[in-house]
């Protein structure tokens, strides 16, 4: 029976970043004593809750469990605070699928060569596709005289690509973003990384 006395957690979200997932949430204030929090998961075909491994947890946050870690489920999650024999209410979230619902951020650049008239870009993804999902790379580009408003785009799937058709011996920067094509047919756009900025070679 939930405690009046015991307030339930506020700002609970779901923070999903590269498919890792994780619920989390503000400490709930008290007088005196410490709040414990316990966490569980459903899945939207399986109408019984589960633990997530935090029960009577003092930490504000909770992975997802390996059960739970499936990018095309539907994940539901709860929480409530508990304090000796009180508990609050829980706090339920909105149903969560990874594949639609996480963040992904940009891929890392490993390495670019200059040539006279081109920069030969090496990537490495920001996390590992599943089988039947393809992975695109979209680069945006400019010479760095001109304003970026005059950028040009490539979307390459190779993570070793090439920016050709480039002057000599001037300073081009260019920025790269993920976008995951999902077979289901949805896709999901990355965030662009920071610009990085190389001069090609003189010839």
């Amino acid at each position: 029976e939930p405690s009046p006395h015991l307030p339930a957690p506020k700002n609970v979200e779901i923070y999903s970043y590269n498919f890792q997932s994780l619920l989390r949430w503000s400490p709930v204030p008290v007088e005196n004593g410490s709040v414990l929090y316990t966490a569980h998961y459903k899945t939207g075909f399986y109408d019984e809750w589960s633990e997530m491994g935090c029960a009577r947890t003092p930490q504000t946050q909770c992975g997802f469990p390996a059960a739970a870690r499936r990018w095309r489920w539907t994940i539901l999650l709860r929480v409530r605070a508990e304090l000796g024999p009180l508990a609050s209410a829980w706090v339920h979230t909105p149903p969560f699928v990874a594949e639609r619902n996480t963040t992904l951020g940009p891929p890392r650049v490993k390495s670019v060569s200059a040539s006279p008239d081109s920069l030969l870009i090496s990537v490495s993804p920001p996390f590992t596709p599943e089988a039947g999902d393809t992975l695109r790379y979209h680069v945006s580009y400019w010479d760095n005289t001109t304003s970026p408003t005059e950028e040009q785009k490539l979307s390459e799937s190779k993570t070793l690509f090439q920016i050709g058709n480039l002057k000599e011996s001037t300073l081009y920067c260019f920025s790269i973003q993920v976008q995951l094509k999902i077979y289901s047919g949805h896709s999901l756009q990355g965030e662009p990384s920071a610009p990085e900025c190389h001069r090609t070679a003189l010839s």
